[in-house]
């Protein structure tokens, strides 16, 4: 089938709006479902997004808003849970993706492509880490109904406006001098948005991908204490890093999650004792996009002092992963 209209859910967030920008570029029909439409009329500024508000919670909802689309993309995720029932890990990670399942099934719609997390597991520490393993098991079962289904598993997702690099420049701006980090030690490899996006194109675009979970993690592996370290060089904030200890770590997470935003909570806490890396297969690589590394990218969109930061250090200090 030739693909038109993409539905996509969970479009409005951080991937989202990246991946309805390079859908839009390539001339494909985008139609974005969102609980809160007017919130995000900006969206609106690509010619051929248009904009359904929908409950993807509300299985009926959804599956009305998907009607008439040829693929559908779940990007639906959260890293902290909130006060409403529709807001925890179970309803977010597991029942938006049963609902697009029944929704495609309903709708004769046979290509799903999916958000997953790298290294999710069952087994895992975080509720937030097993609902995604839950939430991506869910969706391939549809292919027992003769839906093609790709998951995509992202390490921590870097770019203009994400909750990495440009989070912490924030926090570090408002605390200088000395900067307290809980799992100074984890390891990720952070992956571009634009990468990320371009991968859920290509899976969109090749049928070939269905059935297939590809991992996706940039050049570089770094520990949390070096992304910090990085960032704050990048700032021209001078800030020395103490990493926390197991007991001082729970208790600010304890206190942070309860500060609007939720800077950091105790599941993420549990969630960053698994290393965000690629442990097999480069997903990139095989779905042929070059990975795009940090000290190209960030410097850019952290401002005019970031653009002067020579980075050679930070660069030799990093661990390319494998």
């Amino acid at each position: 089938m030739t693909l038109q209209r993409i539905g996509i859910i969970g479009g409005s967030g951080f991937v989202g709006r990246y991946l309805v920008a390079e859908l839009t570029r390539r001339r494909y029909h985008t139609r974005v479902v969102t609980r809160r439409r007017e919130r995000h009329r900006d969206l609106l500024v690509c010619p051929t997004c248009q904009m359904v508000e929908a409950d993807p919670h509300d299985r009926g909802a959804l599956t009305a808003a998907l009607a008439g689309c040829d693929a559908v993309v779940n990007l639906v995720g959260i890293l902290n849970t909130g006060t409403d029932d529709r807001e925890s890990f179970h309803a977010a990670h597991v029942g938006v993706v049963e609902n697009a399942v029944a929704a495609c099934r309903a709708n004769g719609i046979d290509r799903l492509v999916h958000m997953g997390a790298l290294n999710a597991s069952g087994a895992g520490p975080s509720e937030y880490l097993k609902t995604k393993q839950a939430g991506e098991d869910a969706a391939h079962a549809a292919e027992q109904h003769g839906i093609g289904v790709t998951t995509l598993r992202p390490s921590v997702i870097f770019g203009h406006g994400d909750g990495l690099f440009t989070r912490f420049a924030t926090l570090l701006r408002l605390t200088p001098g000395v900067f307290p980090l809980a799992s100074p030690d984890a390891r990720m490899a952070p992956v571009f948005v634009e990468d990320v996006a371009t991968a859920f194109v290509r899976c969109l675009e090749d049928p070939g991908t269905a059935g297939h979970r590809y991992d996706l993690c940039g050049p570089s592996v770094y520990s949390l204490r070096e992304i910090v370290e990085y960032t704050a060089a990048v700032i021209g904030v001078r800030c020395r890093v103490v990493g926390l200890g197991r007991g001082l770590a729970n208790l600010q997470a304890s206190v942070l999650e309860l500060v609007p935003g939720k800077p950091l909570s105790r599941d993420n806490l549990l969630s960053l004792q698994v290393d965000s890396v690629c442990r097999g297969d480069d997903g990139l690589r095989a779905l042929g996009i070059t990975a795009t590394s940090v000290e190209s990218v960030v410097p850019g969109y952290l401002g005019a002092r970031a653009r002067q930061f020579q980075y050679g250090r930070f660069r030799a200090a990093a661990r390319r992963d494998g």
